[in-house]
């Protein structure tokens, strides 16, 4: 009760900061035309930053305010989906950028013309995890291939799977005897995100087949530290799912990574449009969403969920 009253206190003392700049108050006889578009634009301004708290007030979830890691993986498609799954990764590093989060890159594998096959970030700042599990499934592109000479229309999947950072009060047992430990050779591009060197480690627990990856440091000691760190945050997040009976259909929708299963679709020719199959949230600006504007459909998606409602039934779009 300690902490929450603490937190509340920060949130109503950050608010009054964000709150006082607007309540400058002018004589209305003394106010001109700048002045008028100024006091609209600080409205606006107000009235998105209180949407924005409102939206946080439902992040009450057990990890919500955690640091979470993100993983991307291609789909069957090769190339196509390769490079499908750079483009989601990039679309999130810039949501989180934009909106002040850190980001460490865990693991990359590079696609074997272009793009990527898999690859995790671990983003840091608060209520990462709540932001960013709306975005967890599969994500559906439609587009004319650059990497086809007959410029045909091709159709790609990617999934995303997103899990809290727990924090050392948090004790997950794991035997050792049901881990199962590799080493390998970083598989990376090389230089930009991670260091190509022998020290890459993948650790699978066997009863539930999940399996992580680190190869961000140099020291094998130190990838397989934070990969146990990562391996008990996926089972913290497998035994929250475990909890909310509503995440058993979440689950469900990603046991395949192609068409049925999308939570989303990107259309960028021969129209261009981003469509939410859940809440139906959509817009023609699919530029700005792959650079990472995407707060209506994780709003929308996070008030669904906060709201108890039922995913809709929204119909694709070709």
């Amino acid at each position: 009760m300690a902490r929450a009253s603490i937190i509340g206190r920060q949130e109503i003392e950050t608010t009054a900061t964000v709150i006082r700049p607007y309540l400058r108050v002018t004589p209305v006889a003394e106010l001109d035309g700048e002045d008028v578009g100024e006091a609209e634009a600080a409205l606006k301004r107000l009235k998105g930053e209180v949407a924005r708290r409102e939206l946080e007030a439902l992040l009450s979830g057990e990890a919500d305010d955690f640091d979470t890691f993100l993983e991307v993986h291609a789909g069957a498609g090769g190339t196509e989906s390769q490079d499908w799954a750079n483009m989601l990764l990039r679309m999130y590093t810039r949501w989180a950028e934009q909106h002040g989060y850190k980001i460490e890159y865990l693991e990359e594998t590079a696609g074997e013309e272009a793009g990527i096959k898999s690859a995790t970030i671990q983003v840091k700042g608060h209520n990462a995890y709540g932001w960013l599990k709306s975005e967890d499934g599969v994500h559906r592109l439609v587009r004319i291939s650059p990497f086809d000479s007959n410029a045909r229309r091709h159709t790609s999947f990617a999934s995303i799977a997103v899990y809290p950072v727990i924090d050392d009060r948090i004790v997950i047992d794991i035997k050792e005897a049901d881990v199962r430990t590799d080493t390998m050779r970083s598989g990376g591009a090389g230089g930009q995100h991670v260091n190509k060197t022998e020290s890459a480690v993948r650790l699978t627990h066997i009863p539930t087949g999940i399996a992580v990856v680190c190869q961000a440091e140099r020291s094998q000691h130190k990838n397989r530290a934070q990969a146990w760190k990562m391996l008990r945050a996926r089972l913290y997040e497998r035994e929250i799912k475990r909890r909310e009976a509503q995440a058993v259909a979440e689950q469900a929708a990603k046991t395949d990574i192609g068409w049925g299963h999308q939570i989303r679709s990107y259309v960028l020719q021969p129209y261009q449009m981003v469509k939410d199959l859940r809440t139906g949230v959509s817009t023609s600006n699919t530029g700005a969403v792959l650079d990472g504007d995407l707060d209506d459909f994780m709003a929308a998606a996070l008030a669904q969920k906060a709201f108890g409602e039922e995913p809709k039934q929204v119909e694709d779009v070709e």
